[in-house]
């Protein structure tokens, strides 16, 4: 993101974006659940699933998922390996403590640790794991290059580096459909079940800034990424995108 960028998505000019990002995820986390089931009409739940399946993840398989914030997508993981350790890590502690207790009512306090960090600065060491996943989150940070090569940093040779994020439909008629809900019924939908507009009036912002499907594929290409494929999700609106670590064996 450019400095000018950046600014624009500041709390009225002064607090930087990191802050800012920090200050709307801590505000909705109460909500956050419910808000993504009646903002993408349940359709986050299928977006997963599909990842899970191009995933294929193996029984022991261990993962670490960024921006995990309620850790839907960490307890998948977990259920997925059966039996390997998933670290989840975002930078909110309201939204870790919403995870943590989806994490203890699945039972899988014992395979799933979570931690408080962030994203462009990961506290592990390289090749720990077999794959690392960040979901929805990628648009939100400062700066997405940075924990596209902290990911790769972190999965061991041939892992796989796995991002679901929205994304912006090419084609009309439903492309403009889309950016009417989005831009001007999303916030009021934000106001009505979560009393936060200016924090969903972010969500449009947010993805203007974000690269589109085919840049986005480019960017995991750039960082070394090989194998890179991309899946656009509900005629574009997410998409998923796989990229694997170089197995320097093969």
């Amino acid at each position: 993101m450019t400095t000018d960028k950046t600014s624009a998505l500041t709390e009225a000019g002064v607090k930087p974006k990191e802050q800012f990002v920090h200050s709307v995820f801590e505000s909705i986390a109460g909500k956050y659940d419910l808000m993504n089931d009646i903002l993408s009409f349940r359709r986050h739940k299928a977006w997963r699933k599909f990842a899970m399946r191009k995933m294929g993840m193996k029984h022991g398989d261990s993962a670490v998922d960024l921006c995990c914030g309620t850790c839907d997508w960490s307890i998948a993981l977990a259920e997925a390996s059966q039996t390997g350790c998933v670290m989840g890590l975002d930078f909110s502690a309201s939204m870790l403590e919403v995870g943590r207790r989806k994490v203890e009512e699945a039972g899988l306090s014992e395979r799933i640790s979570l931690v408080q960090g962030n994203a462009m600065e990961l506290p592990f060491g390289d090749n720990s794991f077999d794959y690392a996943t960040i979901g929805f989150g990628l648009r939100n940070v400062p700066d997405p290059v940075r924990v596209l090569n902290e990911m790769k940093r972190v999965v061991k040779p041939g892992g796989m580096v796995v991002c679901l994020e929205l994304s912006k439909p090419m084609s009309q008629p439903f492309k403009g459909i889309y950016y009417f809900y989005f831009r001007k019924m999303l916030p009021l939908l934000g106001k009505l079940f979560a009393q936060r507009y200016e924090q969903y009036k972010w969500l449009p912002e947010s993805l203007a800034m974000f690269p589109d499907r085919e840049q986005l594929a480019a960017i995991f290409r750039d960082t070394g990424l090989k194998q890179v494929e991309a899946y656009p999700l509900t005629g574009g609106i997410a998409a998923l995108h796989i990229g694997f670590k170089e197995n320097c064996n093969v």
